[in-house]
């Protein structure tokens, strides 16, 4: 038997494999995003049933195979079950996850990412913040991250919107989500985080696809 890790992180997606088995992406302070088989999940009354779901977050103990790694267990903090009461939650937390899964890479340790995920789901089940407001700081900070932004708005704005943008790129993740917009204040923020993404995203997200047909 292969050598046992464990490994902070987080469910990303999950797939089936055959008649039994899952197929997770996991993203892990330690490894950066990995590939895990859950054999048996999908079985009633399997160990790893409810470590295999999307947004699991937790300490999951895993042996690394050539291609990939296998889940043997998992100790899971928070599963976020408030997220799925709420379908818009659901979907932009989906969204998130993609956006995560899009910069991960193997080998690249994530926890800054994984850190702001959990802090983002967090912010979503809060009733004061606004999603679209979560999901602009969220869609900002990531980018920051993984070194895709500008210091300054890339678009003329006010006090305001220059101060929410300068205190997301600058302030410590814990911190991110304490403060609100007007509307006048929120357009212009989302303008300019939107600027950044087109500047800097080439791939379409599903979730947001999703997203923009409900809403």
């Amino acid at each position: 038997m292969r050598e046992l890790i464990k490994a902070t992180g987080m469910v990303l997606s999950v797939s089936s494999v055959g008649d039994y088995d899952k197929r997770l992406v996991i993203l892990t302070k330690e490894r950066g995003k990995v590939t895990a088989f859950a054999r048996g999940a999908k079985r009633t009354g399997s160990l790893l049933r409810a470590a295999s779901r999307p947004f699991a977050f937790g300490v999951f103990t895993l042996s690394e195979t050539r291609d990939a790694y296998n889940l043997y267990g998992a100790d899971i903090e928070n599963y976020f079950d408030g997220l799925e009461r709420d379908v818009e939650c659901t979907c932009i937390a989906s969204y998130f996850a993609e956006f995560a899964d899009y910069y991960g890479r193997e080998g690249i340790e994530g926890g800054e990412t994984l850190l702001l995920l959990y802090q983002s789901f967090r912010a979503l089940l809060k009733p004061s913040l606004p999603n679209r407001l979560v999901r602009r700081i969220f869609e900002l900070r990531i980018m920051v991250i993984n070194g895709e932004y500008t210091e300054k708005p890339p678009l003329p704005a006010g006090d305001s919107a220059s101060y929410a943008w300068e205190f997301v790129v600058f302030s410590p993740i814990e911190k991110l989500y304490t403060f609100i917009l007007t509307e006048d204040a929120f357009e212009e923020f989302e303008a300019c985080v939107e600027k950044n993404k087109n500047r800097y995203i080439d791939r379409k997200f599903h979730s947001l696809e999703i997203l923009r047909v409900m809403l």
